[in-house]
Protein backbone atom coordinates (compact mmCIF):
# COMPACT_ATOMS: atom_id res chain seq x y z
CA UNK A 1 0.00 0.00 0.00
CA UNK A 2 1.38 3.35 -1.00
CA UNK A 3 1.99 5.91 1.71
CA UNK A 4 0.47 9.37 1.36
CA UNK A 5 3.69 10.99 0.06
CA UNK A 6 4.08 8.47 -2.75
CA UNK A 7 0.41 8.74 -3.62
CA UNK A 8 0.53 12.53 -3.84
CA UNK A 9 3.67 12.39 -5.95
CA UNK A 10 2.17 9.89 -8.39
CA UNK A 11 -0.96 12.03 -8.70
CA UNK A 12 1.18 15.11 -9.36
CA UNK A 13 3.19 13.26 -12.05
CA UNK A 14 -0.01 12.14 -13.74
CA UNK A 15 -1.39 15.69 -13.66
CA UNK A 16 1.77 17.05 -15.30
CA UNK A 17 1.70 14.39 -18.00
CA UNK A 18 -2.01 14.92 -18.67
CA UNK A 19 -1.12 18.51 -19.59
CA UNK A 20 1.52 17.36 -22.06
CA UNK A 21 4.42 17.06 -19.61
CA UNK A 22 7.33 19.40 -19.09
CA UNK A 23 8.74 21.24 -22.10
CA UNK A 24 12.32 22.55 -22.09
CA UNK A 25 11.55 26.16 -22.93
CA UNK A 26 8.55 26.38 -20.61
CA UNK A 27 10.25 24.60 -17.71
CA UNK A 28 13.30 26.89 -17.81
CA UNK A 29 11.24 29.99 -18.63
CA UNK A 30 13.49 30.66 -21.61
CA UNK A 31 11.31 33.38 -23.24
CA UNK A 32 11.14 35.29 -19.96
CA UNK A 33 14.86 34.78 -19.33
CA UNK A 34 15.86 36.06 -22.77
CA UNK A 35 13.65 39.12 -22.41
CA UNK A 36 15.57 40.33 -19.34
CA UNK A 37 18.56 41.78 -21.22
CA UNK A 38 17.59 45.39 -21.89
CA UNK A 39 20.57 47.65 -22.62
CA UNK A 40 20.10 51.27 -21.60
CA UNK A 41 21.98 52.34 -24.73
CA UNK A 42 19.22 50.73 -26.81
CA UNK A 43 16.73 53.57 -26.40
CA UNK A 44 14.70 55.78 -28.68
CA UNK A 45 15.95 58.70 -26.62
CA UNK A 46 19.44 58.17 -28.07
CA UNK A 47 18.83 56.59 -31.51
CA UNK A 48 21.66 54.72 -33.22
CA UNK A 49 23.87 54.79 -30.11
CA UNK A 50 23.48 51.23 -28.86
CA UNK A 51 26.75 50.02 -27.32
CA UNK A 52 27.49 46.54 -28.64
CA UNK A 53 29.28 45.36 -25.46
CA UNK A 54 26.52 46.37 -23.07
CA UNK A 55 24.76 43.08 -23.85
CA UNK A 56 27.83 41.15 -22.67
CA UNK A 57 28.03 43.32 -19.55
CA UNK A 58 24.40 42.56 -18.64
CA UNK A 59 24.58 38.82 -19.33
CA UNK A 60 27.76 38.33 -17.30
CA UNK A 61 26.32 40.15 -14.28
CA UNK A 62 22.97 38.37 -14.52
CA UNK A 63 24.86 35.09 -14.61
CA UNK A 64 26.73 36.09 -11.46
CA UNK A 65 23.41 36.68 -9.72
CA UNK A 66 22.22 33.21 -10.74
CA UNK A 67 25.41 31.70 -9.30
CA UNK A 68 24.92 33.69 -6.09
CA UNK A 69 21.43 32.22 -5.85
CA UNK A 70 22.81 28.70 -6.15
CA UNK A 71 25.54 29.44 -3.60
CA UNK A 72 22.91 30.67 -1.13
CA UNK A 73 20.88 27.52 -1.78
CA UNK A 74 23.89 25.36 -0.82
CA UNK A 75 25.04 27.51 2.11
CA UNK A 76 21.54 27.59 3.60
CA UNK A 77 21.29 23.80 3.39
CA UNK A 78 24.64 23.38 5.18
CA UNK A 79 23.56 25.86 7.87
CA UNK A 80 20.35 23.89 8.36
CA UNK A 81 22.24 20.60 8.74
CA UNK A 82 24.65 22.09 11.28
CA UNK A 83 21.74 23.59 13.23
CA UNK A 84 20.53 20.11 14.17
CA UNK A 85 21.99 19.06 17.54
CA UNK A 86 22.91 16.29 17.71
CA UNK A 87 23.61 16.18 14.00
CA UNK A 88 23.17 12.93 12.12
CA UNK A 89 26.61 11.56 11.26
CA UNK A 90 25.67 11.45 7.57
CA UNK A 91 25.10 15.19 7.63
CA UNK A 92 28.80 15.97 7.37
CA UNK A 93 28.90 14.06 4.07
CA UNK A 94 26.23 16.36 2.65
CA UNK A 95 27.98 19.41 4.07
CA UNK A 96 31.27 18.53 2.36
CA UNK A 97 29.55 17.70 -0.94
CA UNK A 98 27.55 20.92 -1.03
CA UNK A 99 30.45 23.12 -0.04
CA UNK A 100 32.50 21.48 -2.79
CA UNK A 101 29.76 22.55 -5.20
CA UNK A 102 30.09 26.14 -3.93
CA UNK A 103 33.83 25.91 -4.57
CA UNK A 104 33.31 24.79 -8.17
CA UNK A 105 30.86 27.67 -8.70
CA UNK A 106 33.46 30.08 -7.39
CA UNK A 107 36.00 28.76 -9.89
CA UNK A 108 33.54 29.46 -12.70
CA UNK A 109 32.90 32.95 -11.30
CA UNK A 110 36.61 33.75 -11.48
CA UNK A 111 36.80 32.39 -15.04
CA UNK A 112 33.82 34.52 -16.08
CA UNK A 113 35.92 37.62 -15.51
CA UNK A 114 38.09 36.63 -18.47
CA UNK A 115 34.97 36.77 -20.66
CA UNK A 116 34.16 40.26 -19.40
CA UNK A 117 37.75 41.33 -20.06
CA UNK A 118 37.21 40.74 -23.78
CA UNK A 119 35.47 44.12 -23.55
CA UNK A 120 38.03 46.92 -23.82
CA UNK A 121 38.13 50.02 -21.62
CA UNK A 122 36.94 52.09 -24.61
CA UNK A 123 34.05 49.70 -25.21
CA UNK A 124 32.99 50.12 -21.55
CA UNK A 125 33.14 53.90 -21.82
CA UNK A 126 30.56 53.70 -24.61
CA UNK A 127 27.82 53.06 -22.02
CA UNK A 128 29.37 53.59 -18.55
CA UNK A 129 27.85 57.05 -18.16
CA UNK A 130 24.38 55.49 -18.36
CA UNK A 131 24.98 53.24 -15.32
CA UNK A 132 25.34 55.85 -12.54
CA UNK A 133 24.73 55.30 -9.64
CA UNK A 134 24.26 51.54 -10.09
CA UNK A 135 27.09 49.42 -8.69
CA UNK A 136 27.93 45.80 -7.98
CA UNK A 137 28.08 46.94 -4.38
CA UNK A 138 24.27 46.95 -4.53
CA UNK A 139 24.10 43.19 -5.13
CA UNK A 140 21.81 42.08 -2.31
CA UNK A 141 22.56 38.40 -2.95
CA UNK A 142 26.31 38.83 -2.64
CA UNK A 143 25.84 40.64 0.69
CA UNK A 144 23.70 37.70 1.80
CA UNK A 145 26.46 35.26 0.79
CA UNK A 146 28.96 37.21 2.89
CA UNK A 147 26.66 37.48 5.90
CA UNK A 148 25.56 33.86 5.84
CA UNK A 149 29.16 32.69 5.59
CA UNK A 150 29.96 34.83 8.63
CA UNK A 151 31.48 38.17 7.62
CA UNK A 152 30.93 40.54 10.53
CA UNK A 153 29.62 44.10 10.04
CA UNK A 154 32.64 45.30 12.06
CA UNK A 155 34.99 43.69 9.52
CA UNK A 156 33.52 45.50 6.56
CA UNK A 157 35.14 48.35 4.72
CA UNK A 158 33.02 51.48 4.85
CA UNK A 159 31.74 52.63 1.51
CA UNK A 160 31.98 56.09 0.01
CA UNK A 161 32.16 58.98 2.48
CA UNK A 162 30.01 61.56 4.20
CA UNK A 163 30.74 65.26 4.51
CA UNK A 164 32.93 64.50 7.50
CA UNK A 165 34.98 61.97 5.53
CA UNK A 166 33.51 58.98 7.37
CA UNK A 167 32.44 56.02 5.26
CA UNK A 168 28.82 54.87 5.17
CA UNK A 169 27.52 51.43 6.13
CA UNK A 170 27.21 48.79 3.45
CA UNK A 171 23.39 48.79 3.60
CA UNK A 172 23.07 52.55 3.11
CA UNK A 173 23.31 52.22 -0.68
CA UNK A 174 20.66 49.51 -0.94
CA UNK A 175 16.97 50.07 -1.52
CA UNK A 176 14.99 49.89 1.71
CA UNK A 177 13.51 46.44 1.01
CA UNK A 178 16.93 45.02 0.09
CA UNK A 179 18.56 46.63 3.13
CA UNK A 180 15.94 45.06 5.42
CA UNK A 181 16.61 41.61 3.96
CA UNK A 182 20.38 41.97 4.30
CA UNK A 183 20.18 43.39 7.82
CA UNK A 184 17.89 40.53 8.89
CA UNK A 185 20.52 38.03 7.71
CA UNK A 186 22.98 39.45 10.25
CA UNK A 187 20.73 38.18 13.04
CA UNK A 188 20.60 34.56 11.85
CA UNK A 189 23.33 32.06 12.85
CA UNK A 190 26.08 32.28 10.24
CA UNK A 191 28.03 29.32 8.91
CA UNK A 192 31.01 30.51 10.96
CA UNK A 193 28.98 30.45 14.19
CA UNK A 194 27.51 27.03 13.44
CA UNK A 195 30.94 25.60 12.59
CA UNK A 196 32.32 27.04 15.83
CA UNK A 197 29.57 25.32 17.85
CA UNK A 198 30.14 22.08 15.90
CA UNK A 199 33.86 22.17 16.71
CA UNK A 200 33.16 22.85 20.38
CA UNK A 201 31.22 19.56 20.53
CA UNK A 202 34.17 17.55 19.17
CA UNK A 203 34.86 14.35 21.12
CA UNK A 204 38.36 13.02 21.90
CA UNK A 205 39.69 16.23 23.47
CA UNK A 206 39.62 14.38 26.81
CA UNK A 207 39.17 10.62 26.46
CA UNK A 208 38.76 8.01 29.16
CA UNK A 209 40.93 5.05 28.26
CA UNK A 210 41.17 1.48 29.51
CA UNK A 211 44.73 1.25 28.26
CA UNK A 212 47.77 2.97 29.65
CA UNK A 213 49.16 5.32 26.99
CA UNK A 214 52.37 4.36 25.25
CA UNK A 215 55.57 5.62 26.89
CA UNK A 216 56.31 8.25 24.24
CA UNK A 217 52.84 9.77 24.66
CA UNK A 218 53.02 10.18 28.44
CA UNK A 219 53.06 13.75 29.75
CA UNK A 220 56.25 14.93 31.41
CA UNK A 221 54.52 16.36 34.48
CA UNK A 222 54.44 14.42 37.74
CA UNK A 223 50.68 14.89 38.03
CA UNK A 224 49.96 13.23 34.71
CA UNK A 225 52.50 10.39 35.03
CA UNK A 226 51.13 9.39 38.41
CA UNK A 227 47.73 8.65 36.89
CA UNK A 228 46.31 5.16 36.98
CA UNK A 229 46.03 3.06 33.77
CA UNK A 230 42.35 4.07 33.51
CA UNK A 231 43.10 7.79 33.75
CA UNK A 232 41.87 10.00 30.92
CA UNK A 233 44.08 10.58 27.91
CA UNK A 234 44.60 14.33 27.94
CA UNK A 235 45.34 15.28 24.34
CA UNK A 236 45.91 18.97 24.98
CA UNK A 237 48.53 18.22 27.64
CA UNK A 238 50.39 15.90 25.26
CA UNK A 239 50.22 18.53 22.53
CA UNK A 240 51.75 21.12 24.87
CA UNK A 241 54.62 18.71 25.56
CA UNK A 242 55.14 18.15 21.82
CA UNK A 243 55.36 21.90 21.28
CA UNK A 244 57.87 22.18 24.13
CA UNK A 245 60.04 19.43 22.64
CA UNK A 246 59.92 21.04 19.20
CA UNK A 247 60.95 24.45 20.53
CA UNK A 248 63.66 22.90 22.71
CA UNK A 249 65.07 21.09 19.67
CA UNK A 250 65.07 24.36 17.72
CA UNK A 251 66.94 26.04 20.55
CA UNK A 252 69.51 23.25 20.77
CA UNK A 253 70.05 23.21 17.01
CA UNK A 254 71.23 26.83 17.11
CA UNK A 255 73.54 26.18 20.06
CA UNK A 256 75.16 23.23 18.31
CA UNK A 257 75.65 24.99 14.95
CA UNK A 258 79.40 25.72 14.63
CA UNK A 259 78.83 28.20 11.80
CA UNK A 260 76.96 30.67 14.00
CA UNK A 261 78.76 33.24 16.09
CA UNK A 262 77.52 34.39 19.49
CA UNK A 263 75.56 37.32 18.10
CA UNK A 264 73.80 35.10 15.54
CA UNK A 265 72.99 32.49 18.19
CA UNK A 266 71.56 35.18 20.45
CA UNK A 267 69.42 36.50 17.60
CA UNK A 268 68.22 32.99 16.72
CA UNK A 269 67.29 32.27 20.33
CA UNK A 270 65.25 35.47 20.41
CA UNK A 271 63.33 34.17 17.41
CA UNK A 272 62.70 30.87 19.20
CA UNK A 273 61.48 32.79 22.25
CA UNK A 274 59.16 34.83 20.05
CA UNK A 275 57.86 31.63 18.47
CA UNK A 276 57.27 30.17 21.93
CA UNK A 277 55.32 33.27 22.92
CA UNK A 278 53.27 32.97 19.73
CA UNK A 279 52.41 29.35 20.58
CA UNK A 280 51.45 30.48 24.07
CA UNK A 281 48.82 32.77 22.55
CA UNK A 282 46.97 29.57 21.63
CA UNK A 283 48.08 27.17 24.36
CA UNK A 284 47.24 29.52 27.21
CA UNK A 285 43.48 30.05 27.50
CA UNK A 286 43.76 33.47 29.15
CA UNK A 287 46.16 34.79 26.52
CA UNK A 288 43.93 33.38 23.81
CA UNK A 289 40.86 35.14 25.22
CA UNK A 290 42.84 38.38 25.48
CA UNK A 291 43.71 38.05 21.78
CA UNK A 292 40.02 37.47 20.98
CA UNK A 293 39.07 40.66 22.77
CA UNK A 294 41.67 42.52 20.69
CA UNK A 295 40.13 41.08 17.53
CA UNK A 296 43.19 38.95 16.71
CA UNK A 297 41.25 35.69 17.07
CA UNK A 298 37.63 34.88 16.41
CA UNK A 299 37.09 31.16 17.07
CA UNK A 300 36.52 30.19 20.69
CA UNK A 301 39.43 28.47 22.41
CA UNK A 302 37.58 25.15 22.51
CA UNK A 303 36.82 25.35 18.79
CA UNK A 304 40.46 26.16 18.02
CA UNK A 305 41.63 23.16 20.06
CA UNK A 306 39.23 20.88 18.19
CA UNK A 307 40.30 22.24 14.79
CA UNK A 308 43.93 21.54 15.72
CA UNK A 309 43.07 18.00 16.79
CA UNK A 310 41.23 17.31 13.52
CA UNK A 311 44.05 18.81 11.46
CA UNK A 312 46.91 17.05 13.25
CA UNK A 313 45.21 13.64 13.23
CA UNK A 314 43.32 13.98 9.95
CA UNK A 315 44.64 10.64 8.66
CA UNK A 316 42.61 8.81 11.32
CA UNK A 317 39.52 7.44 9.51
CA UNK A 318 36.88 9.09 11.71
CA UNK A 319 38.53 12.49 11.33
CA UNK A 320 38.96 12.42 7.56
CA UNK A 321 35.57 13.93 6.65
CA UNK A 322 35.70 16.61 9.38
CA UNK A 323 39.13 17.54 7.99
CA UNK A 324 37.75 17.78 4.45
CA UNK A 325 34.94 19.93 5.82
CA UNK A 326 37.43 22.38 7.35
CA UNK A 327 39.46 22.36 4.13
CA UNK A 328 36.32 23.21 2.14
CA UNK A 329 35.76 26.27 4.35
CA UNK A 330 39.34 27.35 3.67
CA UNK A 331 38.83 26.86 -0.08
CA UNK A 332 35.64 28.95 -0.07
CA UNK A 333 37.36 31.80 1.75
CA UNK A 334 40.38 31.54 -0.56
CA UNK A 335 38.26 31.57 -3.72
CA UNK A 336 36.26 34.55 -2.43
CA UNK A 337 39.53 36.39 -1.89
CA UNK A 338 40.73 35.36 -5.36
CA UNK A 339 37.49 36.54 -6.93
CA UNK A 340 37.66 39.90 -5.14
CA UNK A 341 41.27 40.42 -6.18
CA UNK A 342 40.61 39.43 -9.82
CA UNK A 343 37.59 41.72 -9.81
CA UNK A 344 39.79 44.55 -8.55
CA UNK A 345 42.33 43.91 -11.30
CA UNK A 346 39.61 43.91 -13.93
CA UNK A 347 38.22 47.21 -12.61
CA UNK A 348 41.73 48.69 -12.62
CA UNK A 349 42.08 47.60 -16.23
CA UNK A 350 38.70 49.03 -17.24
CA UNK A 351 38.53 52.37 -15.39
CA UNK A 352 42.01 52.88 -13.94
CA UNK A 353 41.75 54.68 -10.61
CA UNK A 354 38.52 56.53 -11.31
CA UNK A 355 35.69 56.40 -8.78
CA UNK A 356 33.26 53.53 -9.24
CA UNK A 357 29.81 54.20 -10.68
CA UNK A 358 28.36 53.82 -7.18
CA UNK A 359 30.75 56.34 -5.65
CA UNK A 360 33.33 53.99 -4.12
CA UNK A 361 37.09 54.37 -4.49
CA UNK A 362 36.85 51.79 -7.26
CA UNK A 363 40.01 49.73 -7.63
CA UNK A 364 41.47 50.74 -4.24
CA UNK A 365 38.28 49.82 -2.40
CA UNK A 366 37.99 46.44 -4.11
CA UNK A 367 41.65 45.59 -3.53
CA UNK A 368 41.30 46.43 0.19
CA UNK A 369 38.29 44.11 0.59
CA UNK A 370 40.35 41.20 -0.73
CA UNK A 371 42.67 41.60 2.26
CA UNK A 372 40.13 42.50 4.91
CA UNK A 373 36.95 40.56 4.15
CA UNK A 374 38.20 37.12 5.19
CA UNK A 375 35.95 34.94 7.32
CA UNK A 376 37.84 31.80 8.34
CA UNK A 377 41.20 33.42 9.05
CA UNK A 378 41.64 31.35 12.22
CA UNK A 379 41.58 28.16 10.16
CA UNK A 380 44.26 29.58 7.86
CA UNK A 381 46.39 30.36 10.92
CA UNK A 382 46.21 26.77 12.17
CA UNK A 383 49.30 25.90 10.13
CA UNK A 384 51.31 28.19 12.43
CA UNK A 385 50.69 25.83 15.34
CA UNK A 386 51.29 22.43 13.78
CA UNK A 387 54.08 20.11 14.91
CA UNK A 388 55.92 17.52 12.77
CA UNK A 389 54.57 13.96 12.60
CA UNK A 390 57.61 12.63 14.45
CA UNK A 391 56.73 14.77 17.49
CA UNK A 392 52.98 14.26 17.34
CA UNK A 393 51.63 12.68 20.55
CA UNK A 394 51.05 8.95 20.04
CA UNK A 395 47.47 7.80 20.39
CA UNK A 396 46.69 5.05 22.94
CA UNK A 397 45.64 1.89 21.14
CA UNK A 398 42.01 2.05 22.27
CA UNK A 399 41.74 5.73 21.35
CA UNK A 400 43.12 4.94 17.90
CA UNK A 401 40.56 2.14 17.64
CA UNK A 402 37.75 4.59 18.38
CA UNK A 403 39.07 6.85 15.61
CA UNK A 404 38.99 3.94 13.14
CA UNK A 405 36.16 2.34 11.22
CA UNK A 406 34.69 -0.49 13.33
CA UNK A 407 33.11 -2.67 10.63
CA UNK A 408 32.94 -6.25 11.83
CA UNK A 409 33.42 -5.37 15.51
CA UNK A 410 30.65 -6.79 17.67
CA UNK A 411 28.50 -4.54 19.82
CA UNK A 412 29.73 -6.28 22.97
CA UNK A 413 33.36 -5.69 22.02
CA UNK A 414 32.68 -2.08 21.21
CA UNK A 415 30.70 -1.31 24.34
CA UNK A 416 33.13 -3.10 26.64
CA UNK A 417 35.92 -0.75 25.63
CA UNK A 418 33.86 2.37 26.30
CA UNK A 419 33.74 3.39 29.96
CA UNK A 420 30.94 5.65 31.20
CA UNK A 421 31.21 9.37 30.47
CA UNK A 422 33.41 11.45 32.70
CA UNK A 423 33.81 15.19 32.98
CA UNK A 424 37.25 16.67 33.51
CA UNK A 425 38.00 20.28 34.30
CA UNK A 426 41.33 19.93 36.09
CA UNK A 427 44.53 21.84 35.46
CA UNK A 428 47.50 19.75 34.35
CA UNK A 429 51.08 21.03 34.38
CA UNK A 430 52.59 19.97 31.10
CA UNK A 431 56.22 21.02 30.88
CA UNK A 432 58.92 23.23 32.36
CA UNK A 433 58.74 25.34 29.18
CA UNK A 434 55.01 25.91 29.37
CA UNK A 435 52.83 26.94 32.34
CA UNK A 436 49.86 24.93 33.68
CA UNK A 437 46.89 24.96 31.35
CA UNK A 438 43.18 24.40 32.10
CA UNK A 439 41.77 21.44 30.21
CA UNK A 440 38.38 21.44 28.45
CA UNK A 441 35.46 19.72 30.13
CA UNK A 442 33.65 18.88 26.93
CA UNK A 443 34.50 15.41 25.63
CA UNK A 444 34.47 11.82 26.72
CA UNK A 445 34.74 8.34 25.27
CA UNK A 446 30.99 7.80 25.01
CA UNK A 447 30.47 10.74 22.66
CA UNK A 448 29.67 10.09 19.04
CA UNK A 449 32.27 10.64 16.40
CA UNK A 450 32.97 14.14 15.04
CA UNK A 451 30.66 13.56 12.06
CA UNK A 452 27.67 14.55 14.15
CA UNK A 453 29.22 15.59 17.46
CA UNK A 454 26.15 14.29 19.25
CA UNK A 455 25.96 12.60 22.61
CA UNK A 456 23.30 10.32 23.93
Amino acid sequence: MEDNDDKRRNEYVQTLRSKGGAYYSSYLKIPELLSLQQPLSRSEAIPNQEAHDEMLFIIVHQTYELWFKQMLHEIDSVREILSNVPMDDRGIVKCVSRLQRVIEIQKVMVQQLTILETMSAMDFLAFRDLLFPASGFQSMQFRLVENKLGLLPSQRMTYGSTAGGVGRGYCSYLRESDAETVTASEKSPSLFELVEAWLERTPFMVVSTDQKPSEESLPTSSEATSSSPAAPWLWWTHFQDAVSRMLQMDDESFLSNPRLNEAEIASARKEVAATREHFMSVLDAEKYEAARKRGERRLSHGAMQAALLITLYHEEPILQLPFLFLQALLDIDEHLTTWRYRHALMVHRMIGIKLGTGGSAGYYYLRATADRHKIFGDLFNLSTFLVPHRLLPSLPADVRARLSFAFGVSTNQSSSSSPPPQQHSTTISSSPLLPPHPLPASSDSSAKCPFGHGSS
